[in-house]
């Protein structure tokens, strides 16, 4: 697995799947608690697409402890998380901050030293989310890919069926499940099980991987 950031490798490229939903703040703060090192580069990766609505992030991410949890001493989760709770409260709801702004701020107040950027590609027509995202991890050269993840109903029975896949496909699959199949970097679908609940992973080697938080 990709938790344990204290024991990986430095300098690897780690890209989180930025979209204004509940789905990628978990994703985000279990990439901040669990798997990056100060020595990583995190990039926030979105897809813009024309369609895609905002600002549920905000009201998430302003959930009291977001950020306090982590690799780190008992001393630096106290200044820094709390400051940076205090902080982040104060411009999540503003209306005029992009979201993905919003998130990166929250990682440098998490993680001063952490190397954070952020990166977007438009939806070409004729292309789908998954295969965006998968295209822009061999540009960038990605190490760990880590996405949020919903496990509806609806997911479980409808899946997520790629554009041009087969109707006679026997197995629909959604745009996490694609990336851990598909990607040849490491890629960690996550599932935020409430504000204490810890996380349910899902990757190529590790299928409903219960880690406390």
């Amino acid at each position: 697995m990709v938790g344990g950031g204290r024991s990986a490798a430095p300098g690897r490229k780690i890209m989180v799947v930025a979209d204004p939903t509940q789905e990628s703040a978990g994703a985000l703060q279990y990439a901040l608690s669990q798997a990056v090192v100060d020595n990583d580069e995190l990039i926030l990766f979105h897809v813009e697409n024309p369609n895609s609505w905002r600002n549920t992030i905000s009201m998430f991410l302003k959930k009291p402890g977001l950020m306090n949890s982590g690799p780190t001493s008992a001393s630096a989760r106290a200044g820094a998380g709390a400051g940076a709770t205090t902080s982040v409260e104060g411009s999540f709801g503003r209306g005029d901050v992009e979201f993905l702004e919003e998130m990166k701020s929250a990682c440098k107040l998490c993680k001063p030293k952490l190397r954070v950027r952020i990166e977007k590609k438009a939806m070409a027509e004729g292309k789908d989310k998954a295969t965006v995202i998968l295209d822009q991890t061999k540009v960038l050269g990605i190490d760990v890919l880590i996405i949020g993840q919903r496990k509806s109903l609806s997911t479980i029975l409808l899946g997520y069926r790629l554009p041009g896949a087969s109707s006679r496909a026997t197995k629909p699959i959604d745009t996490a499940e694609y990336l851990i199949d598909n990607s040849n970097c490491t890629c960690v679908a996550v599932q935020k099980k409430g504000q204490n609940g810890g996380y349910l992973l899902n990757t190529k080697t590790h299928k409903n991987f219960w880690l406390l938080a």
